[in-house]
């Protein structure tokens, strides 16, 4: 829905909401118009129901605002003597509406001073349950979110099992989108493998259903940074037409909101406004070679061809695995030819004066030899993963000369990014019913790719990366598990644990602070305790 209906869905819930509770306003000695008045209402009504005003924010909160809707209709009922399971659940499944029972049919008096604690070991979990519920929720979405690195795009900067803490703050919090869904977790609940939320998500269907309307326009806080040029950032993939993030194969009958679109890290390698093109696999920004950062190594395939002799067996693969950590996905051709799928400069290098080596080659697709599953996926362009560009990159405000050639750079953009109908017909686009020669962007895009550079699926498969995408910013890896090895054989990098994510030189572990922070933390609670207890 857009902004304009959302305001009118609002004033309906608050006069559905006058009208259900102004003859309770009343017993509990306020004024009827109190219970019309939006947010003003929701202030009064945390009062009589002995709750903080500052309840009354996350009644506006997606998402948080499912779990407290049904803590409002309960905790209301109670206000007024309904204290029985009959009524909690009453006022649950009815969707608040019992309200109306107790405002025009029952006779019921207020109850003033009411005492909140549960009155049952059971009332006391469901309570503190919930709101850790929505404690967590909150930090979740507007702070900080767990995540795990699920491929080996970015090593050797971040590795597959390093679970990291995104800041959701850097760049400003989304404020979610698809309002209906299940808290703290993406697009799929697991273990059940189903939706975490409600949406029609076939193309074929009706696209404008009531639960599609349920969407909210984008609304980003303010953040206090910018994403700079070779910054890791966490994004939803533009392209993903998934059915959940653990199948990767494309469906494009299958569409998905923003926020649960499956979540990407990648290097921001070109930021908006800038001109990028990758040659021989290195990026070039407004016709300089990108420099990144000392933590960061380029990956590229190698093919190596072996001395006569020489064939390609274990002790060849344990030199890799100790000597370079280059292990994944080597494999031996017929000739007698090894091929890396990815290593590093700096350890090709070294590994090419392994006694056993003739050649080491690094694979890299030649100039005009196109890839037709890159973007932008059109003949005209013979792009490949290291031969591509030059490309411009929108910055919102800027205005581009618009025609059929370059119309396949940013039909996507100018379509399902900013939403405007365009069409082709004969040599003239159209945007909105009529004819355009130019372009101006609405908002900013990026280009963001793998350190892997031949094992990564990144903007060179769909193009630009729209600032609504944006999810956040990683700063801390609080955990990396080596899945290659056990519990009790260095399956815990204890070296990358407690450290952060960008900066420069050798990373450095804050594990043995924390701990000791942590262990003063509960000392001094132990003893302040003590304390407490013999002035008592």
């Amino acid at each position: 829905m857009t902004f304009t209906q959302w305001f009118i869905f609002f004033i309906i819930i608050q006069v559905v909401h006058g009208l259900g509770t102004w003859k309770l306003y009343q017993k509990a000695g306020r004024q009827t118009w109190e219970a019309f008045v939006p947010v003003y209402n929701a202030v009064v009504l945390m009062k009589l129901i002995n709750r903080s005003p500052w309840w009354t924010i996350l009644l506006f909160l997606p998402i948080i605002n499912l779990i407290m809707f049904p803590v409002i209709w309960v905790e209301t009922a109670r206000s007024f003597g309904k204290n029985t399971y009959t009524d909690t659940i009453l006022a649950v499944v009815s969707l608040g509406l019992y309200n109306y029972y107790l405002n025009y049919v029952a006779d019921v008096k207020y109850i003033e001073n009411r005492d909140i604690h549960p009155k049952s070991s059971s009332g006391e979990w469901v309570s503190s349950i919930l709101f850790a519920i929505v404690a967590a929720t909150l930090v979740h979405t507007y702070f900080i979110q767990p995540y795990t690195i699920p491929s080996s795009s970015l090593e050797k900067s971040l590795l597959v099992g390093d679970y990291l803490f995104v800041s959701k703050f850097h760049y400003g919090a989304r404020v979610p989108m698809t309002t209906v869904a299940a808290p703290m977790v993406h697009d799929t609940i697991p273990g059940l493998k189903k939706k975490s939320y409600l949406f029609n998500d076939d193309k074929t269907k009706n696209k404008t259903s009531w639960l599609n309307k349920l969407q909210l326009p984008y609304m980003r806080i303010p953040g206090f940074e910018k994403i700079d040029r070779n910054e890791i950032v966490v994004f939803n993939q533009p392209a993903d037409t998934l059915l959940d993030m653990n199948n990767f194969h494309p469906d494009r009958n299958y569409y998905k909101p923003i926020d649960k679109k499956t979540n990407l890290v990648k290097r921001c390698v070109g930021v908006a406004g800038d001109s990028l093109e990758i040659r021989d696999g290195y990026v070039y920004i407004n016709g300089v070679k990108n420099e990144l950062p000392d933590r960061a190594e380029l990956q590229f395939s190698y093919q190596v061809e072996l001395k006569e002799g020489k064939g390609f067996d274990n002790n060849i693969i344990q030199y890799l695995a100790t000597r370079y950590d280059i292990t994944d996905g080597i494999y031996s051709t017929r000739d007698n030819k090894i091929i890396i799928p990815a290593a590093s400069d700096n350890a090709a290098n070294q590994f090419k004066n392994h006694p056993s080596v003739a050649k080491l080659t690094k694979l890299v697709e030649p100039e005009g030899e196109a890839d037709p599953s890159l973007f932008p996926h059109d003949p005209q362009y013979q792009w490949n993963r290291d031969q591509f560009g030059p490309i411009y990159i929108p910055e919102a405000g800027q205005t581009i000369a618009l025609n059929l050639e370059v119309l396949p750079l940013y039909k996507r953009v100018i379509s399902e990014y900013e939403g405007n109908d365009l069409k082709v017909q004969g040599n003239q686009i159209l945007i909105n019913g009529e004819v355009a020669t130019n372009y101006t962007f609405k908002q900013d895009y990026y280009w963001m790719m793998g350190d892997n550079r031949h094992n990564s699926i990144d903007a060179r498969a769909w193009g630009f990366v729209p600032y609504d995408h944006v999810v956040g910013k990683p700063v801390f890896i609080w955990l990396s598990l080596d899945k290659n090895k056990k519990l009790f054989d260095g399956k815990i990098r204890w070296d990358r644990m407690f450290t952060t994510v960008h900066g420069s030189g050798k990373r450095v572990s804050y594990l043995i602070p924390f701990l000791a922070l942590l262990i003063g933390w509960f000392g001094f609670n132990k003893w302040r305790k003590s304390k407490k207890a013999k002035e008592a």
